[in-house]
């Protein structure tokens, strides 16, 4: 059905919580009124009680297909996705094939034409293979259908190969997602340099080793002119690099995650559901993450959804495999921790979640700064009274491994309303 009406729900506009009926036709948002009158031809939302936001949009997020389904496919990560109310996600290419040529990307692209719940886009690699060698990827040829370019799982270590793929990317257009990380400067560690590593016998990942590569990439870019956005920042050291470059006018982005926002080392135990890269930081590194939150430093709240087999996860911190899933909780554990508390207000949420992402992938719509009369369909309804024990069992995708289980979260998506296939 291509009519879509909300029925009496709050509506995030650029003036604030307005109260009325929604009108979704064709693939736009048609009409925003007091009362709209249905007809038999509408598909009918009952909104009493909900919020509509402007579609939630995660840049970074792992959905593992194709090479490695036995952890996730697409279906399942669009499945968690949508259960989160994200419209649209960026899948990161650490897959296999790698998507470097216009070929391997084309496997992924048939995949994600298969499902049509959430829109997602691909980034391609800046080098081939994902290798962080001299041989680049064909930018020119797959620009016009990704999210943007990523080596992400690890650094560029060369610096002139950083060099040459940003000159090739500012070309396209397109940003340049950088995972930040020194791999001398790992020596082994998989959980961060501090405390509990120390008392328990861990070793150690060392906050330089992200913030070093930071600083290259930020000077690269005064260099180059890429729009360098710089994924999951995690240090104290991060946050002002960042801070000083929009200071200076580059064209500079970057996200933290939910995770980051909540817990340290000192949240810690020795179980695999609590080991990601990078790491939890110290106490000193969330007050520098959340304040970079509240004065706009950080451009975004996103994911790194990364879905791992049971198998990988259920094990202590040192044998399992990196990463944790966000998709279904992002949203009540960011509105928990940041609205509830006062830190933020929702607006603030909306843009870290929705709006600032899709300016930076240069998505149309919400310009107003909600929702208007001529935005895309692809919004979000959330209960921002609702309030549930977070219990993994139940997630709509595969992985289950994540450090929130057991916390009571408020502010939960119910659904969404996307139109968009019908553009």
């Amino acid at each position: 059905m291509n009519r879509r009406l909300v029925k009496d729900a709050d509506i995030f506009t650029a003036s604030g919580l307005v109260r009325g009926d929604l009108l979704v036709s064709y693939g736009h948002v048609a009409r925003i009124a007091p009362h709209i009158e249905a007809d038999e031809d509408m598909d009918i939302i009952y909104g009493r009680g909900l919020t509509v936001l402007p579609g939630l949009t995660d840049l970074h997020v792992h959905f593992r297909e194709p090479g490695f389904e036995y952890k996730e496919t697409i279906e399942g990560g669009a499945r968690a996705a949508k259960a989160g109310g994200f419209t649209t996600v960026c899948t990161m290419p650490n897959l296999k094939p790698a998507p470097d040529t216009m070929a391997h990307l084309r496997v992924q692209l048939d995949a994600i034409a298969r499902q049509n719940d959430v829109q997602i886009l691909p980034y391609a690699t800046i080098t081939r293979q994902r290798l962080g060698e001299d041989t680049l990827a064909d930018y020119k040829e797959m620009a016009p259908y990704v999210a943007g370019f990523s080596d992400d799982g690890s650094g560029v270590q060369s610096e002139d190969v950083m060099r040459a793929a940003m000159r090739r990317i500012a070309g396209t257009g397109k940003i340049l997602a950088a995972h930040c990380e020194v791999n001398e400067l790992l020596r082994g560690g998989y959980i961060h340099d501090g405390d509990y590593a120390h008392f328990n016998n861990h070793r150690g990942i060392c906050s330089e080793s992200e913030w070093r590569e930071v600083e290259r990439d930020i000077n690269l870019a005064r260099e180059t002119g890429v729009r360098l956005h710089i994924c999951h920042i995690s240090t104290a050291e991060s946050v002002d690099l960042v801070r000083n470059a929009k200071r200076e006018g580059l064209p500079v982005t970057c996200e933290t995650a939910p995770h980051y926002l909540w817990f340290t080392d000192e949240d810690l135990s020795n179980e695999g559901r609590w080991k990601m890269n990078p790491p939890l930081r110290s106490e000193p590194d969330w007050r520098a993450l959340i304040h970079g939150i509240k004065d706009g430093t950080i451009d975004a709240i996103a994911t790194d959804h990364a879905p791992h087999a049971d198998r990988e996860k259920d094990k202590d911190l040192e044998h399992s495999a990196m990463g944790v899933v966000g998709l279904e909780i992002s949203f009540p554990a960011s509105y928990t921790q940041l609205v509830l508390s006062g830190r933020i207000t929702l607006d603030r949420l909306v843009e870290l979640m929705s709006l600032k992402p899709r300016r930076i992938l240069g998505l149309e719509g919400f310009e107003s700064g909600g929702i208007a009369e001529g935005d895309p369909a692809m919004l979000t309804l959330v209960d921002l009274n609702a309030t549930r024990t977070v219990n993994a069992d139940v997630f709509k995708g595969t992985g289950r491994s994540t450090p929130f289980e057991g916390k009571v979260l408020q502010g939960w998506a119910v659904g969404t309303v996307t139109d968009w296939l019908d553009r």
